[in-house]
């Protein structure tokens, strides 16, 4: 069995067996008032923080198709909505004619059971029944969880949680 004396510390930037990307929360905020959430998009993942830091997630994520797509910098949850409508963005439209204009909550709506909306107009991070979704590049440009992910999320973080998209 092997032993040290030496104090093991953590390096800076850590992958676990998934490949995401565990960071430390001061790397990208201040503080943490009214927690934070850090939405990584090469790694495909999304941590929490609670203020009082003794809550921590880490999620696996859907991230957007492409560059032109992503938005990145920092923003923060202004609206939180359980059961969630959607319409497409006009961007959306142009590319898509053939998509509804309106879809009523329900299961296979496209944001799922819940959605934390941004203060960027059009983004949200949001749930998908589509779990093929999580973890490639298949959104427009939100950031999509499973459904029971986002429900956990939507009740830890809160109107004006701050959020980074990296």
């Amino acid at each position: 069995m092997a032993q040290t004396t030496e104090s093991l510390t953590a390096p800076a930037v850590r992958s676990n067996i998934s490949g995401f990307r565990i960071v430390s929360w001061q790397d990208h905020f201040t503080d943490l008032k009214n927690g934070a959430i850090l939405c990584d998009i090469d790694s495909r993942a999304v941590q929490f923080w609670s203020e009082d830091e003794s809550i921590y997630k880490l999620y696996p994520s859907s991230v957007p198709l492409t560059e032109e797509l992503t938005r990145r910098g920092y923003t923060e949850v202004i609206r939180k909505v359980d059961g969630p409508s959607w319409r497409p963005t006009p961007s959306m439209k142009e590319r898509n004619p053939e998509w509804p204009d309106f879809w009523p909550p329900g299961p296979d709506n496209p944001l799922g059971t819940h959605a934390l909306y941004l203060s960027w107009q059009y983004y949200r991070v949001h749930g998908t029944g589509d779990t093929r979704k999580i973890g490639r590049q298949s959104s427009n440009g939100c950031i999509g969880l499973y459904n029971e992910h986002i429900e956990e999320l939507f009740g830890l973080a809160k109107v004006g949680t701050q959020v980074k998209l990296f």
